[in-house]
């Protein structure tokens, strides 16, 4: 079993380890040369780790403990600043750029907290994909089924896989079109994505600044809003779990459910059928807008075009070092104009307030994260047509609540031994806490049922 934030913060509190223990013990299995972790980690801090660790562990004989996560080793996406180094964003194309002047908001937020940082995690070139590939270095192996070797989601790939694989108690990532969610469901962890201006977004590189937002990937839900009022700057007391029998769901039969394979729909009507038991009202309704929003980014979208504004003069000096299949995608917002972007601005505000309206009165909407279980990165490799193909489908319903600046959570809702699968709880903007304390009640479900 992965230990939870809470699991590890209470054995420091016992004196049963300590942070420098954890930290070892965290470098050790990303050191591993039989393990994953030249594949998922860009960089690691073994020395500023374990000088944090000491730090903490100095403190904490003192009295002193600054948040939950004091002394936790915690891992990075590879696209925050860190004063001094240069934000690769598991690319090679800015290789000798300008070093980043101080630490992004949420590096210093963890740092004051007492977090342990122990490297930076792989990611797709730039966080421009949900899949996880990266030619430049390599690709994490989802921890099931790695004979096959099977991807692990992205774009927070590293992030993910430094979890399961116990380099980290969570790994901090982004996500503008399902990043942090899509890693978490295929990886069998619980992923938050908060609404976009929850957490700064200071010293992060961009992919889309419209939809960009931050949040963490961990063993529970517990753990991901600790994190998340950590990096919210949020003192409130955590949210508790919700009362399943007072709650109505909404599951939108719009696309969102198309193209799910056998395991993803089994999961998924089994937990319907437990949230039925337990009280929840379920209800199925059309969200018409869900299938108007691929004619929305039909050419690219918000990524795109905000994605060219930033890259175009690194594609001029260095266009070639970049992915091709990535750098190909942020070409096409080249050919957006500013009457396209104001008009897109326009359609997605009308959007919203049509989704909106339509889960107006129900407590969240339920989803499957992803409508497939990790495919074979072999296949994915080979053939741009798969690619392009999985890309799509498995950022589907994600998207919808970035497009919505909406708050999601995943949360694993498979058969212990069996394929990941990701529930998505999503609400409207603001609606963090109500997705985060729903989510713990029907974790807690899905606990009692595998008992």
């Amino acid at each position: 079993m992965i230990s939870t934030v809470k699991e590890q913060q209470l054995a420091l509190t016992e004196g049963r380890t300590t942070s420098l223990a954890l930290t070892e013990e965290a470098l050790t299995r990303a050191s591993d040369p039989a393990g994953e972790g030249t594949r998922v980690f860009t960089r690691l801090y073994r020395e500023a780790a374990r000088a944090a660790a000491q730090a903490s562990d100095i403190l904490r004989q003192a009295g002193l403990v600054r948040s939950s996560i004091d002394g936790l080793p915690i891992s990075i996406k590879d696209l925050f600043d860190v004063a001094g180094e240069v934000t690769m964003a598991g690319s090679v194309a800015r290789e000798g750029e300008r070093p980043a002047a101080e630490d992004a908001t949420v590096i210093k937020r963890l740092r004051a907290a007492g977090a342990v940082i122990v490297g930076r995690t792989n990611m797709t070139e730039f966080a421009y994909s949900g899949l996880g590939l990266n030619p430049h270095y390599d690709v994490p192996r989802n921890p099931w089924d790695r004979k096959t070797g099977r991807i692990p989601g992205g774009s927070s790939s590293g992030a993910a896989v430094s979890v399961t694989d116990g380099m980290a108690v969570a790994g901090i990532g982004s996500d503008t079109g399902g990043s942090v969610r899509i890693p978490a469901a295929l990886c069998g962890l619980v992923g938050f994505k908060p609404t976009a201006a929850r957490v700064p977004l200071t010293g992060v590189l961009p992919l889309s600044f419209s939809l960009d937002s931050i949040g963490a990937i961990a063993p529970s839900v517990a753990c991901c809003a600790t994190l998340d009022a950590i990096l919210a700057g949020d003192e409130e007391a955590l949210p508790q779990p919700a009362d399943l029998g007072r709650l109505r769901f909404a599951v939108p039969t719009t696309l969102a459910l198309d193209g799910m394979d056998k395991d993803v729909a089994q999961a998924f009507e089994v937990t319907l059928s437990s949230l039925s038991a337990a009280g929840a009202r379920i209800d199925e309704i059309a969200v018409p807008e869900f299938a108007g929003l691929a004619s929305l980014n039909a050419n690219g979208g918000f990524t795109a075009s905000e994605a060219w504004t930033w890259h175009r003069d690194l594609i001029e000096r260095a266009g070639d070092r970049y992915d091709p299949r990535v750098v190909s995608r942020i070409r096409r917002g080249k050919d957006i104009s500013a009457a396209d972007y104001l008009d897109l601005l326009a359609a997605r505000k009308a959007w919203r307030a049509g989704v909106e309206a339509r889960i107006e009165g129900y407590d969240a909407l339920v989803l499957p994260t992803v409508p497939i279980v990790a495919p074979a990165i072999a296949k994915l490799e080979a053939s741009d047509d798969a690619y392009f193909a999985a890309n799509g489908l498995i950022l589907r319903n994600p998207t919808f609540i970035n497009f919505l600046d909406g708050a999601a959570l995943s949360v694993p809702c498979h058969t212990p031994g069996e394929a990941p699968v990701g529930l998505m709880i999503a609400g409207p903007a603001g609606a963090d806490r109500r997705i985060l304390a729903i989510g713990m009640a029907v974790e807690a479900l899905h606990s009692q049922k595998q008992a």
